[in-house]
C-alpha cells in the first residue's frame, strides 16, 4: 500500500510542472536536426515571413520617429532596451521555488544593474551634463561635485550590494545564490557594458549610431531573404537555418549599402553634428571634413555619352566600407554566440515580446558587437588626436608663471571670449 502511494507521486501537480516544457523551448526534432532544418524546406516559411515582416515594419516606423526626435529620445530608447534585455536574461535562470525563500533577492539584481548604469552613463555623459547646467551657477557646482565624486558614490553603492548579498546567504541555497550573483555580473559585463557604447556613439553624432545599427538590420534582412530563396548549404550547426548563400549574399549587399547609405545620411546636419549637451534643440554646426564631398574625375575609358564626368564621394564613405565589412563578416558571430547560448539552455528565443523575432535580446545580439566596434573605430581612426591644456603648457615655450596662469584662464573662459582671441593667444605664447 505504501509502495502504491510512492508510485503515485509523479502524478502530482508539482511533478507535472517540473517536467512541463517552456513555450520557448527548442523542440527535440529541431534540436536534433542540427543543420537540416533550412528555410528552403520549411513548409510554414511564408506565414513566418509575413509575421516577421509585419512586426519589422512597426519597429522600423517607431525607430524613425525616435531618430527624428533626437539624441535624448534615442538614449531613452537604449535604456528601455537594456532594461528589457536584463529582465529577459534575469528570468532565464530564475527559479520561483527558491525565490520564495529569498525575499528581496530580485531587488538585489536590479541594485547592481542601476549602479552599473549610474557609473557607465556618468562617465560617458559627464561633459554633456556639465554643459547643460553651465547657465545656472548653483546646479553647475552641484553637478560638478557629483561628477567629481561619482566613482566613489558608485563604488560604495556596489559595496552596499555586495554586503547585502553576503547577509542574505541562506543554508542549502548557497549554490543558487552564488549562481545568480555570477549571472548578474555576466549580464552587466556582456550585455549592459557593450550596449552602453551605443550611447557614446549617439552623442558623437547620430550618424555614428544610425549607420552601424542600420547595417546590422540590412545584413539580417538580406541574409534572411538570400537564405529564404537560395539557401541550400548549412553555414553553422549552432544556427541551423543559416546558410552560406545567405551569409555571402548578405555580406555583398551590406558592404554596398554601407557605401550608399553613408552618402545619404552624411548630408543631414541633424545626423552628423555631435551633441555637446543634453538639450533637445535643433543642431547647427560646421560640417566636419568627413562630410564635405570630394570630387574624382572619371577615367578616360568611360564613354563620351556617359552623363557624368566626375563622381562625388564623402570621405566618410570609405570609413563606412570598414563598418559594412565588420557588420557582414564579424558581427554575425554575436548571433551565433546567442544561438549557442540558447541551445545550451534548450530555449528557442530569449523572450516573445516581438512576434516573429523572439525577444529584445534576440534582436540585439549582433547590435552590441557592432556598437563596440563602431565606438572604438570612431575614437581610433576618425576623431583627431587632441591635446589638453596641461600638455600644451608643459611642452610649450611658456616659462613665465604669469603667462602660464593667463593661458589656463584663457582656456577655462574660452566659452565667454571669441574663439579667434583664444587661438591667437596660444599661437603667440604656446605654439
Amino acid at each position: 500500500m505504501q509502495k502504491d502511494q510512492n508510485m503515485s507521486v509523479p502524478s502530482t501537480p508539482t511533478a507535472r510542472i517540473r517536467h512541463r516544457r517552456r513555450s520557448n523551448e527548442v523542440p527535440s526534432e529541431i534540436s536534433k536536426s542540427n543543420g537540416s532544418h533550412l528555410l528552403v524546406n520549411d513548409q510554414n516559411k511564408y506565414k513566418s515571413m509575413w509575421i516577421r515582416a509585419y512586426s519589422s515594419m512597426w519597429m522600423i516606423g517607431g525607430f524613425i520617429v525616435i531618430i527624428y526626435l533626437g539624441h535624448l529620445y534615442i538614449w531613452a530608447m537604449v535604456v528601455v532596451i537594456q532594461i528589457v534585455m536584463a529582465t529577459e536574461l534575469f528570468n532565464l535562470l530564475r527559479r520561483a521555488h527558491e525565490d520564495k525563500h529569498l525575499p528581496g533577492f530580485r531587488l538585489l539584481n536590479w541594485h547592481f544593474f542601476f549602479t552599473a548604469m549610474l557609473f557607465v552613463y556618468g562617465r560617458i555623459l559627464s561633459q554633456q551634463l556639465v554643459n547643460t547646467m553651465s547657465t545656472d551657477k548653483f546646479f553647475y557646482k552641484l553637478v560638478s561635485g557629483l561628477i567629481k565624486y561619482q566613482m566613489v558614490i558608485c563604488y560604495f553603492l556596489y559595496i552596499a550590494g555586495f554586503m547585502w548579498f553576503i547577509l542574505t546567504l541562506k543554508k542549502k541555497m548557497y549554490k543558487y545564490q552564488f549562481g545568480q550573483y555570477a549571472w548578474t555580473h555576466m549580464i552587466l559585463i556582456v550585455v549592459f557594458t557593450q550596449s552602453s557604447f551605443i550611447v557614446g556613439n549617439i552623442f558623437e553624432g547620430i550618424f555614428w549610431f544610425l549607420l552601424p545599427a542600420s547595417l546590422i538590420v540590412i545584413n539580417d534582412i538580406a541574409a534572411y531573404f538570400f537564405g529564404f530563396f537560395f539557401g541550400k548549404t548549412p553555414l553553422i550547426k549552432l544556427s541551423p537555418k543559416k546558410t552560406w548563400e545567405g551569409f555571402i549574399g548578405a555580406s555583398v549587399a551590406t558592404v554596398i549599402s554601407a557605401f550608399v547609405l553613408a552618402n545619404i545620411l552624411g548630408h543631414f546636419q541633424w545626423l552628423t553634428c555631435p551633441r555637446k549637451d543634453l538639450s533637445t534643440s535643433w543642431l547647427r554646426c560646421d560640417p566636419d571634413p568627413l562630410f564635405k564631398p570630394e570630387h574624382y574625375p572619371l577615367p578616360g575609358w568611360v564613354p563620351q555619352w556617359f552623363p557624368w564626368k566626375e563622381i562625388s564621394v564623402l570621405p566618410v564613405q570609405w570609413h563606412a566600407l570598414c563598418l559594412g565589412l565588420f557588420a557582414s563578416v564579424i558581427a554575425p558571430f554575436g548571433g551565433f554566440f546567442a544561438s549557442g547560448f540558447k541551445r545550451a539552455f534548450k530555449i528557442k528565443d530569449f523572450g516573445d515580446s516581438i512576434p516573429g523575432h523572439g525577444g529584445i535580446t534576440d534582436r540585439m545580439d549582433c547590435q552590441m558587437v557592432m556598437a563596440v566596434f563602431a565606438y572604438i573605430y570612431h575614437q581610433s581612426f576618425v576623431v583627431p588626436q587632441s591635446y589638453s591644456v596641461e600638455m600644451i603648457l608643459n611642452q610649450g615655450n611658456i616659462k613665465e608663471p604669469h603667462l602660464r596662469g593667463a593661458a589656463g584662464s584663457v582656456y577655462e573662459a574660452g566659452a565667454d571670449i571669441p574663439r579667434e582671441a583664444v587661438r591667437a593667444f596660444f599661437e603667440q605664447h604656446v605654439l
